[in-house]
């Protein structure tokens, strides 16, 4: 594993929060309820031209995001590392758990207060084959997102909160409440709804992905959990639902 020791500066103040899912997981709602609060600015995916540069792996976009963002994950980890562009007292980060592959350092992470998106995967290779044919467990972040929870609880020492997708949707406030309480936050109401449309901070990558959080404008209840019919699907499912179970013990509470 590639290392590198980007930390924040002596006296800094600054809040950052590293935000861990897998992709179709409610992750760019859950940025749009932080970028809402005055006090924060938000950083979408930060690693993703990286992770394209480093694996070469064909994805919708490629070729766009890789012009229009960073794809040196050193210059992005020392920006993880550092203050908010325009200074805002919480810089979060929402990052893609896949996207941290072997080549990525781990040493910044020391920088931030992490927290855990997890949903049931299901509910995520339904969504995520209506954008891309034929998800493998790798497309998808549960393994990433294992290894990760374990890297952020040796870093800071204790375990991170978690928070499961279905139980947001269902009382947004109310699970708000407790993953600001448990990254030593104040709860802004703000975070509960957001004007529709793009953002100056979505990836070059919205275009294909975000068509459905660019017409939201707050957390929806949640669906029944589907029933997978294509067979492929049924064989991710099985393998990530250990992986999601595991984390899902250590999941916050209303």
């Amino acid at each position: 594993m590639a290392s590198e020791s980007p930390s924040p500066a002596a006296g800094d103040e600054t809040i950052r929060i590293a935000m861990w899912s897998g992709p179709r997981n409610i992750s760019t709602a859950m940025m749009r309820a932080f970028e809402n609060r005055p006090d924060t600015e938000v950083w979408d995916e930060p690693f993703y031209a990286a992770w394209l540069k480093v694996t070469g792996i064909d994805h919708p976009m490629r070729e766009e995001i890789c012009a229009a963002h960073e794809a040196d994950w050193r210059k992005v980890a020392e920006r993880l590392a550092g203050a908010p562009p325009f200074g805002s007292r919480i810089f979060y980060q929402k990052h893609m758990t896949h996207h941290m592959i072997a080549e990525i350092g781990r040493d910044w992470m020391r920088s931030c207060r992490h927290a855990f998106l997890i949903r049931h995967p299901a509910r995520v290779l339904v969504s995520y084959a209506r954008k891309r044919a034929g998800p493998s467990l790798s497309d998808i972040g549960f393994a990433e997102q294992d290894e990760l929870f374990r890297v952020a609880t040796e870093l800071c020492g204790q375990i991170p909160p978690v928070i499961d997708a279905d139980d947001l949707l269902a009382d947004p406030q109310a699970m708000l409440r407790a993953l600001c309480g448990a990254l030593k936050i104040d709860f802004s109401p703000a975070m509960l709804a957001w004007p529709a449309g793009p953002r100056d901070s979505d990836g070059a990558w919205a275009a294909h992905w975000y068509d459905a959080v660019h017409r939201s404008t707050g957390f929806q209840p949640p669906a029944p959990l589907p029933v997978l019919e294509d067979d492929g699907l049924r064989e991710v499912e099985a393998e990530a639902l250990p992986l999601y179970e595991q984390l899902a013990r250590h999941k916050l509470t209303r």
